[in-house]
């Protein structure tokens, strides 16, 4: 399948009441793995990549490995692929066309692009947690622009942190959100991402928007069909598989250091079996 057949495909996953599910993925192996769990694409987690190379999550990655891994991971499966670019990878618009240009050419058929800030950038004030609406629009114009030129219909999922950071007031947050998904909208974007929206705004949410909208699950959040009756297009682990296989090995590891037992390492994956997928 060529990448713009992908790039399509991926644009028709979306589809409010039957969301596209997500099991956000690392590296190529666990890519491999969800793929032969019956993923129709595959995503990949900042924070799940940060982590595997032993780095913190938030911006710290970079745009060389981000594009690095990306490529490993599209060259692995046959699946659609998005990738995650944190913020982009710039101070500027154009660099995050930039990274949108590398990530193309990576494989990638989409992208999540976030407003959420990490750390101090020298654009804003200590301790603004996102960016404004006119510079996170910017920076989805550009990387649209970017796309266009490729010729590749990348899908653009813009994650609005408002939620996640619990900006503002929360009996205004749902309200932030569409003015926010409005301007994004008309720079370009094809989706909505929400982390951390609580059930109740999420039917409002997926019954107000113009876009397609995503939300982040983990332990406790609403079940996929839930979900998908709220009107959720697309559904994302985020990095809830990586923390998951991180917490197996401390789990394992602490066991064997102090029982000397393995009950840890009971009802895992076989050896032939993970040979096997990654033959």
């Amino acid at each position: 399948m060529s990448r713009r057949d992908q790039a399509l495909a991926l644009r028709e996953l979306h589809v409010p009441g039957r969301p596209l599910v997500l099991a956000n993925v690392w590296d190529p192996g666990t890519a491999r793995v969800v793929a032969s769990a019956g993923a129709a694409a595959l995503a990949t987690t900042s924070a799940g990549v940060s982590w595997a190379l032993g780095a913190p999550d938030g911006e710290g990655l970079g745009r060389d490995r981000t594009v690095e891994l990306t490529a490993r991971v599209a060259a692995a499966v046959d699946l659609p692929v998005t990738a995650d670019l944190e913020g982009g990878y710039g101070a500027t618009p154009e660099e995050v066309a930039l990274s949108v240009h590398q990530v193309l050419a990576a494989g990638a058929v989409g992208i999540n692009l976030e407003d959420g800030l990490h750390g101090s950038d020298p654009a804003y004030p200590d301790g603004t947690p996102l960016r404004t609406v006119e510079d996170a629009a910017a920076r989805i114009a550009a990387a649209r622009a970017a796309a266009d030129a490729a010729g590749i219909p990348l899908f653009i999922n813009a994650r609005t942190d408002l939620f996640l950071y619990r900006v503002g007031d929360p009996a205004t947050r749902v309200e932030q959100v569409l003015v926010r998904a409005a301007a994004y909208a008309e720079a370009g974007a094809d989706g909505i991402f929400v982390p951390q929206a609580p059930p109740e705004a999420i039917g409002l949410l997926a019954s107000t928007l113009t876009l397609p909208l995503n939300v982040m699950v983990g332990p406790g959040s609403p079940t996929v069909p839930e979900l998908a009756a709220l009107g959720v297009a697309r559904i994302s682990a985020g990095a809830a598989l990586a923390l998951a296989s991180f917490d197996t090995v401390r789990r394992a590891a602490a066991e064997l250091f102090g029982t000397g037992t393995y009950d840890a390492l009971a009802g895992t994956l076989n050896y032939p079996e993970l040979n096997a997928l990654l033959s």
